[in-house]
């Protein structure tokens, strides 16, 4: 560190060679005193004409000055060094590197028994990734590594995505094996390293001290007192939660706060019998826990963040509803003769989910105040129309994301939900699959038969539409005394009421009903 600190000058301007505002990447050695010296003499103060070791000049295009920048091997050195995994703390580098976080750093040990080599961390696959499982290695220990090659599949908190390989190598050790659980971002998975004759000397390897240094590297001069302050403080309130303990009946503890003394005392109740009447219930219960049958499923990444979002969104957002029913007999004929004609040219049938998916999008054109999100300070409303699309899987719920609903056309949106739900099901969705999302079509009508349902407003997104299955009613006919029978659907609207009021709603609402119950207008 204090040879990046005595040199950080020359390290002040480096954004402008990486095209980004801010960002500085170097690789960090801790070496002898004695090897420090030598290698930062002949690396850093010769001269910049020179080429020492690896090094490369790059010229600062906004002050026409030249950056040194020098690499050190580890055999260059003639040495052994130890290293320290150092965060990269840059604004404008994800936009370099396209992922969350660069986590994998190469590690130079200080003994014979471990060569060089690099850990991998648990990479950041998605904005809101905090930690992830190892679904599958698909690579095992000792196979050969390239740039491109999938080394596993990481489950993350919204899919689970192939990790690849960044650089060419042997994988030495899995650290967190198949199924590993809630591993954090940045920490350490696997070991690879260059030569295929290393492999064997990380047979025992473990993360735990390398992971455990930064969390060491805590103030020397932090006192001993202040956890015996605790512990003291934490004996004292014992004679207190005695005192309230000692009223008692029958040798047993009686627990009550003072506004149950004071309302047993006001309305003449003995607490003794209201002890008693609790303790035959407590018995009760804990008689009935034996005899229960259950099982404890583990919860995936994905239904916790998925659990987590809907919390937040019906605590944080007013949800209002608003429900129409729909005659889509017109509907059902437009399909009827759609899809011999898909079958003809070998294209994927069309639903009345795909229909419904492109009468919300023209929708959402019509009225483009219902495609916002509530942004605090203002309200955002966006100028493309993605629909994203609820899949129900063993996994959990997905809902990826069909964009530019409104510019395509009903043969293609056919496909592109049936691909969707089928890597939903595989649980292959990446990370684009299901990002971007305006507005969401949640259809338990068809597959599930549900009349009417009200749904959750999927955040950042303002409203979501919830679609019943159709249901055949006698209707009046065209002329008196006359009857038919009629194909109704219900949909309801659910709407965050900051940022769609009631009359926009309803406006929505009506040009969506307007497509369903004349579709060939959707074709204008």
């Amino acid at each position: 560190m204090a040879l990046l600190l005595r040199h950080s000058r020359k390290l002040r301007r480096v954004h402008v060679v990486l095209d980004c505002e801010r960002g500085s990447i170097a690789r960090h050695f801790s070496v002898a005193a004695a090897k420090e010296d030598a290698v930062s003499s002949s690396s850093v103060h010769g001269e910049y004409g020179k080429k020492v070791g690896r090094s490369s000049i790059f010229l600062d295009r906004q002050s026409d000055k030249d950056l040194h920048t020098f690499k050190v091997s580890s055999r260059e050195a003639g040495g052994s060094y130890s290293s320290k995994r150092m965060p990269i703390a840059a604004t404008g580098v994800n936009s370099l590197f396209s992922c969350g976080q660069v986590v994998s750093a190469r590690h130079f040990s200080s003994g014979a028994d471990l060569p060089p080599h690099e850990a991998i961390g648990m990479p950041s696959l998605s904005p809101t990734m905090t930690e992830g499982n190892i679904a599958r290695w698909v690579k095992k220990e000792g196979d050969k590594v390239s740039p491109g090659e999938v080394l596993c599949e990481v489950e993350t908190d919204k899919a689970t995505v192939e990790m690849e390989c960044m650089e060419e190598g042997y994988l030495a050790k899995i650290v967190c094996g198949d199924g590993a659980k809630e591993i954090k971002v940045g920490e350490i998975i696997a070991i690879t390293v260059e030569e295929e004759g290393d492999i064997e000397k990380f047979k025992d390897y473990k993360a735990s001290s390398s992971a455990a240094a930064p969390a060491e590297s805590k103030p020397q001069s932090e006192p001993v007192e202040p956890k015996e302050e605790k512990k003291e403080v934490s004996k004292a309130p014992e004679p207190t939660a005695t005192k309230t303990e000692e009223s008692s009946q029958s040798g047993d503890r009686l627990f009550s706060s003072p506004v149950a003394r004071k309302l047993a005392e006001d309305n003449n109740v003995p607490l003794s019998s209201l002890k008693a009447s609790a303790a035959k219930g407590s018995k009760k219960e804990a008689a009935a826990a034996p005899g229960l049958g259950y099982v404890d499923l583990p919860n995936t990444q994905i239904r916790k963040v998925t659990a987590n979002r809907l919390l937040q969104s019906k605590q944080t957002i007013p949800h209002y509803y608003l429900t129409v029913d729909s005659r889509v007999d017109k509907l059902i004929k437009l399909r009827s003769e759609l899809n011999p004609m898909q079958d003809a040219s070998g294209g994927k049938k069309i639903s009345i989910n795909d229909l419904v998916i492109k009468a919300a999008a023209l929708a959402l054109r019509k009225v483009p105040a219902c495609n916002s999100s509530w942004m605090n300070d203002f309200i955002r409303q966006y100028h493309n129309v993605n629909i994203n699309v609820a899949v129900q899987t063993e996994h959990g719920l997905f809902v990826p994301v069909v964009r530019d609903a409104d510019k395509k056309g009903l043969a293609t949106i056919a496909d592109e939900v049936k691909q969707l739900a089928l890597r939903a099901k595989d649980n292959s969705l990446k990370p684009e699959d299901y990002e971007g999302g305006t507005f969401t079509v949640s259809n338990l009508g068809g597959p599930f038969g549900i009349k009417q349902f009200c749904a959750i407003v999927n955040p950042p997104q303002s409203a979501i539409l919830a679609i019943g299955s159709a249901e055949k009613r006698v209707v009046p006919g065209a002329a008196e005394g006359q009857y038919e029978i009629g194909s109704f659907m219900s949909a309801t609207l659910s709407c965050d009421h900051r940022v769609i009021d009631g009359a926009m709603g309803a406006e929505w609402l009506k040009a969506f009903k307007g497509y369903l119950e004349d579709p060939t207008t959707m074709l204008l």
